[in-house]
């Protein structure tokens, strides 16, 4: 199949747009080449003194010059047409309750007089959906924004702020025929002369100011313009809304917008329009009353179906994946029945608006660095671009790492876009390209060929978007678009220090609809690079963000900072030393009462002498050697066990006569983990005892003592901590025993992401959901009740996260043969994991192959043999 298409090979680097670490999202961009005579560098020195001189001279102009001009760049020259009169009403046509609107503005600016938005709402929604667009979108229109809602709404207590305009002699019916058109009067009335565009909405509709005005402002306002999604009514009204066959209406559902001069033709009109009504529907009669009097159709664009978007799934609309090409091309999006759904749509093109701006940010760096170049700044002195002065006194970068006005650095982000920005100098920081095809190939996983997970799914989709978001930019000028169909393989790697990068092979569909038609299948493939950012952290205290106060005088905390680094100033401007609303002295006290949590360890044992010695010596120098508030509950499996256990847990207690460990009588029958852990947590007796479950191959460090106490939280939170577990030492090291348990890396272990058997819980918690199985016996599946067990009551209460302070020491791992069948299939792949990685397996194989076949002859044999004859 593939041989029928046309292969389109692109040479060149589309750039994704930036994301903070390990996140996914992206742009594209090309990278030009660099010229660097003579000529040009006189012209880039001639033009940076140029500049320069400009803007002191800007500066000592003085300030009201300055606002004057600022302030009437957003006019244009529709202002300066001349003004009809607004018509006067003899009926009073509002009662305005007008709160502090948007729109206004200090003495230092003039008001934005672009847009007037009207959103025409019920006295039901005030609280919820009108609230919601008022707290979201409407505070950031270039103008102004009022609700309009019937004569007995009244403004809600949850939005005291809220800009209402009561209609008078309107109530809140459907359809909202009155309404809309009274509406329109009193945007005429008080504010024909003050805005150029007039909006009419709904309360259940997301608007995108910052996309509305960019369209708006390349529309010449002085004409009449009608703007929205044409409609002719659905196919059972087709024919019945006495529209002629030339006219149309404004769908207003997803907002219908009038210059101001097609308002000045209609609203003398009102009375003669809510008279003359044909329908029910009041779009339509909008529509017939503008294209009467107004003369103008609502626009025919078929461009306008994705800008003005109407989703079709009712209150289910918006409601799931907002990552798709018709939210990220719409300037409305329509309708929003759920209100709480206003402010995760909002949050979500709040997130769009930062990445473009650290977009504009890198561009910035990038023109920085190719000028230096130019001049020849970064050849001599690679650091010339971090310390290059402005003035004598002036840094070009001057804000050090942790202000917030540090810019980055500009060494990492002005390198232009390429996939050569890390150069290896040893083959071991060579970085691997994972293959995209049906499945994701990758040599670094235990499991080298895999299903494409859900996150890397996510990210590919939105390369895919933004990529057709670029091919299709002009495809209206050059009538063709071309239609993403899948992607036939590619390449992906991700380097910490500079981002993702991509190669795919993409098959296409190319569509021209202009001049001599056509439909051709072709591939592309395109090579593409996502920026990394900063870092940006938040601190968080006990679920309270620090803001105000440094935390080296709050806590006494060094952080180590060389002078002339990081200011102080520059710590705390940073918002990581701040505390918002709370007193220093409630922080510290917050924190010494976690400090002060007794952590009761839970300990089954049975057999494994020497491991308990090690678990013992481990449990001494980490928390009875530093007065840690624990305490050691042992439920030992038979007299032996228990007899050896005496002896080794009486000599602790010599050496700390304060020592609480406390060792059970043996239990008689067969190993039970969960009865082990039930009979020793029985003994533990408060509720607000905070309990861990641990196992005698385990070692931890004080940190990990520190993470039980904050991430366990009775009544909210039961930490299962993902453990790391040792690979087998003698594969690994080629001795029995590994030199330091506490190293981590993919060579000596991995992280036993589905082990629950660890875990820290408040007995309370624990009682809550019927504690443990006790019909378990022998090996495993306990722990997978357990979690099962709070999943079903809550599953916010859950928390995993890996802790390296926690490691599980390798030991052999022996399958009973009485095991169930399900616990013995849970063993054996245990028993597998734990002999090493693929890379170590497959040099065993490597060395012994002789061995290796001669083992799987014999079980072929084996199978051949079982098979019975015909």
């Amino acid at each position: 199949m593939a041989n029928t298409h046309s292969v389109t090979d692109v040479r060149l680097l589309l750039e994704l747009p930036p994301v903070e670490r390990f996140k996914k999202r992206s742009t594209t961009g090309k990278a030009g080449a660099k010229k660097k005579s003579t000529a040009v560098r006189r012209r880039l020195v001639h033009t940076i003194a140029g500049v320069l001189v400009g803007l002191t001279v800007g500066f000592l102009m003085g300030d009201s010059t300055l606002r004057l001009h600022t302030g009437c760049r957003e006019f244009g020259p529709s202002l300066s047409q001349p003004l009809k009169q607004p018509a006067v009403s003899p009926i009073q046509w509002a009662i305005e309750e007008d709160g502090p609107a948007n729109g206004t503005t200090t003495s230092d600016e003039l008001p934005a007089t672009l847009l007037f938005v009207g959103v025409m709402t019920a006295n039901q929604y005030l609280s919820t959906r009108a609230a919601a667009v008022h707290r979201t979108w409407a505070r950031q229109v270039p103008g102004r924004v009022l609700f309009y809602s019937s004569e007995t709404s009244v403004r809600p207590t949850e939005a005291p702020d809220l800009p209402l305009v009561r209609l008078a002699t309107v109530d809140d019916s459907y359809p909202p025929q009155k309404k809309s058109f009274l509406m329109l009067q009193h945007m005429w009335d008080n504010y024909g002369d003050k805005y150029e565009w007039f909006m009419r909405a709904d309360d259940d509709v997301y608007v995108r100011p910052d996309k509305l005005e960019t369209l708006l402002r390349s529309v010449d306002s002085r004409k009449p313009v009608f703007i929205g999604q044409a409609g002719r009514g659905n196919q059972e009204e087709f024919g019945l809304l006495s529209l002629e066959y030339d006219e149309n209406f404004c769908m207003g559902g997803p907002g219908v917008i009038m210059s101001r001069e097609t308002l000045a033709r209609v609203v003398p009109h009102i009375k003669h329009c809510l008279k003359n009504l044909f329908t029910t529907h009041e779009d339509v009669e909008l529509g017939r009353c503008v294209q009467k009097f107004a003369g103008v159709p609502c626009t025919w664009s078929y461009e306008m179906q994705t800008i003005f978007y109407h989703n079709s799934s009712g209150r289910e609309a918006f409601t799931g994946n907002l990552k798709l090409k018709e939210v990220h091309r719409a300037i409305t999006l329509h309708p929003i029945k759920q209100h709480s759904h206003m402010y995760r749509i909002h949050n979500y093109m709040k997130g769009l608006e930062l990445q473009d701006l650290q977009q504009k940010k890198i561009l910035l760096h990038r023109d920085i660095y190719a000028m230096m170049e130019q001049l020849n700044k970064l050849q001599s002195h690679p650091e010339s671009s971090v310390n290059f002065m402005l003035t004598k006194k002036t840094k070009l970068f001057n804000a050090r790492p942790g202000s917030p006005n540090y810019l980055g650095d500009p060494k990492l982000l002005g390198l232009p876009p390429g996939l050569n920005k890390f150069r290896p100098r040893r083959v071991m920081d060579v970085i691997k390209w994972d293959f995209i095809s049906k499945s994701w190939f990758s040599d670094t996983d235990s499991n080298p060929r895999r299903r494409i997970e859900s996150f890397a799914k996510e990210g590919l989709d939105d390369v895919v978007r933004e990529v057709m978001d670029i091919i299709n930019k002009f495809s209206k000028q050059r009538g063709r678009v071309i239609e993403f169909k899948e992607i036939f393989y590619g390449y992906h790697r991700v380097n910490p220090l500079y981002g993702v990068d991509y190669i795919l092979d993409m098959l296409l569909m190319y569509k021209k609809y202009r001049g001599k038609k056509m439909t051709v299948p072709v591939r592309r493939h395109a090579y593409l690079q996502q920026q990394f950012t900063n870092f940006e952290i938040r601190e968080v205290i006990n679920g309270v963000e620090v803001k105000q106060k440094q935390l080296e005088e709050t806590f006494s905390i060094d952080f180590g900072i060389e002078e002339n680094t990081m200011p102080a100033k520059d710590i705390v401007d940073n918002g990581l030393l701040r505390i918002d609303g709370h007193s220093i002295e409630n922080i510290k006290q917050s924190l010494d009462k976690i400090s002060l949590k007794t952590i009761n360890f839970v300990l089954p044992l049975f057999n494994r002498h020497a491991t308990f010695i090690r678990f013992m010596d481990n449990y001494e120098s980490v928390c009875l050697a530093n007065n840690e508030r624990v305490t050691l509950t042992i439920v030992p499996f038979g007299q032996t066990t228990l007899n050896k256990a005496v002896e080794i847990v009486d000599a602790v207690k010599t050496k700390y006569p304060n020592a609480r460990i406390k060792l059970l009588p043996d239990l008689e029958d067969s190993f039970a983990r969960a009865l082990a852990l039930d009979f020793g947590s029985s003994r533990i007796n408060a509720p607000e005892d905070l309990l861990f479950f641990v196992d005698v191959d385990m070692l931890w460090t004080n940190a990990m003592l520190d993470r039980i106490r904050l991430n366990t939280i009775r009544n909210r939170s039961v930490y299962f901590p993902i453990v790391y577990s040792e690979f087998d030492p003698i594969v690994v090291y080629g001795q029995s025993v590994s030199p330091n348990h506490f190293l981590i890396n993919q060579d000596s272990g991995y992280w036993r992401q589905y082990g629950y058997g660890i875990v820290s819980m408040y007995k309370s918690d624990l009682i809550a959901i019927g504690s443990f199985n006790t019909s378990i016996h022998g090996w495993g599946k306990e722990d997978v009740d357990l979690f099962e067990k709070f999943v079903k009551k809550n599953p916010k209460m859950i928390f995993r996260a890996v802790d390296p302070d926690l490691v599980h020491v390798f030991h052999k791992v022996e399958c009973d043969t009485n095991l169930s069948q399900q616990q013995a299939i849970m063993c054996k792949n245990t028993r597998y994991e734990t002999y090493g990685n693929v890379d170590q397996l497959a040099n065993t194989i490597y060395k012994n192959q002789e061995k290796f076949y001669s083992f799987v002859n014999k079980q072929i044999n084996k199978s051949t043999k079982a098979i019975p004859s015909r």
